[in-house]
């Protein structure tokens, strides 16, 4: 993986060559940064575009690395831990039971039934996975359901959703009309979840943002502008980070 290195600091990142892309673009994690240009770039011209936004590389991994910071650490998945979901930090209660397979339920908290004869090394790592495909199961199911809601009454007929674990972005709208959702979204409020699959969607009718995709996107919700607000402000808080208890 190559490194950029501005002043002490050195930054990993990725290089990626794309037939499609017009111009040089940046994308950018806690912990590195990613930069797509088009198939002709040359080595003097990706070494421009580098030197040319390093104040705002360096700026913007730093700021994510502090942001990420914020995010949930889960040490254990046992009674009384705490994991975000729809906007809001929810206890979870673990049980034993003769069953084979990790339950997961929901009522007022995260109830959690896992076989008594797991040991508690693989218990944990079954219960995170058994979390994780119920709550995309739940982002899914939401998804489903605001698209009956919004799009036949708006002439929006995506071709079908899927849920998605993608590294820079909420959603997407492919050319062959399906949206892709990125299922840390089930952590945010189901309002927030509503915004983002409108936006997809309307992205069906107008494929940038010019001004009138957002008119439609403000006839369907009218307050989007805070729903969106929320998610700028909280994308670092969307998630957990798994941490082996230290000895």
């Amino acid at each position: 993986m190559p490194v950029f290195q501005i002043g002490e600091r050195e930054i990993e990142y990725t290089l990626r060559r794309s037939s499609k892309a017009s111009k040089a673009s940046l994308s950018v994690t806690p912990k590195s940064f990613e930069l797509l240009v088009p198939d002709a770039a040359t080595e003097s011209q990706i070494e421009a575009v580098l030197q040319r936004r390093r104040a705002w590389i360096l700026e913007t991994v730093t700021h994510m690395q502090e942001r990420a910071k914020s995010q949930t650490r889960v040490y254990q998945f046992v009674t009384g831990a705490k994991i975000p979901y729809r906007g809001r930090m929810t206890r979870m209660s673990i049980e034993p039971f003769d069953g084979n397979l990790v339950e997961v339920a929901f009522r007022n908290g995260f109830q959690i039934r896992k076989p008594e004869a797991l040991s508690p090394g693989s218990a944990d790592a079954l219960i995170e996975m058994a979390l994780r495909l119920w709550l995309k199961r739940r982002v899914r199911d939401d998804a489903r359901a605001f698209v009956r809601r919004h799009g036949e009454p708006n002439g929006l007929k995506p071709r079908g959703i899927q849920i998605k674990e993608q590294k820079h972005m909420w959603g997407s709208c492919g050319q062959d009309r399906q949206i892709n959702l990125n299922w840390h979204l089930i952590f945010a409020p189901k309002p927030v979840l509503e915004y983002a699959v409108v936006h997809e969607m309307c992205h069906l009718k107008h494929r940038n943002h010019a001004p009138e995709f957002w008119s439609m996107v403000g006839q369907i919700l009218p307050d989007w502008e805070q729903r969106k607000a929320w998610l700028d402000e909280n994308e670092h808080m969307l998630g957990w980070e798994k941490v082996a208890p230290s000895l």
